[in-house]
C-alpha cells in the first residue's frame, strides 16, 4: 500500500550520533602503502633460476626517487632513508590528488607514469 504523499516527503536520513560525515569516516580508513624501488619484467625461466645471492636489476639509477603506491597508483616520491634501524621514505613530491583520480596516474607532468603497475 503506497504511503500518502505528505509522508513520503518526511523521509530523511537519520543523523549519526557523533555527527561525523562520510568523509570523516573514510579519513580513518587504513590503506596499504607500497614502496617501490623499481620494477622489471623477466621470463619465467629466469625467475625459476633465481637463487640466494641472485641480483635483479631494475633499470633505474640508484639515485632515482622511490615511489609510494596506494592501490597501484603512485601517490608520492621520495628518498629511501634509515630511521632508528628501520627503512623509511623522506617525501620529496606528492601527487596532485584531483589529477591523479581523473587520469588514473597520480603525478602530472614529468615521467611518473612509470609508477603504474603492469
Amino acid at each position: 500500500m503506497p504511503l500518502p504523499p505528505d509522508s513520503q516527503e518526511m523521509h530523511t536520513e537519520p543523523e549519526r550520533p557523533d555527527n561525523r560525515t562520510t568523509l570523516d569516516l573514510l579519513m580513518d580508513m587504513e590503506l596499504p602503502l607500497l614502496v617501490r624501488f623499481g620494477s622489471t619484467r623477466m621470463p619465467l625461466r629466469d625467475l625459476m633460476n633465481l637463487t640466494a645471492g641472485s641480483v635483479i636489476e631494475f633499470g633505474r639509477p640508484a639515485e632515482s626517487p622511490v615511489e609510494i603506491l596506494v592501490n597501484g597508483h603512485v601517490v608520492a616520491q621520495g628518498t629511501a632513508v634509515v630511521v632508528q634501524g628501520h627503512y623509511g621514505v623522506q617525501i620529496s613530491q606528492i601527487a596532485e590528488v584531483r589529477e591523479g583520480i581523473a587520469l588514473g596516474s597520480a603525478f602530472s607532468g614529468g615521467n611518473f607514469d612509470e609508477g603504474k603497475t603492469n
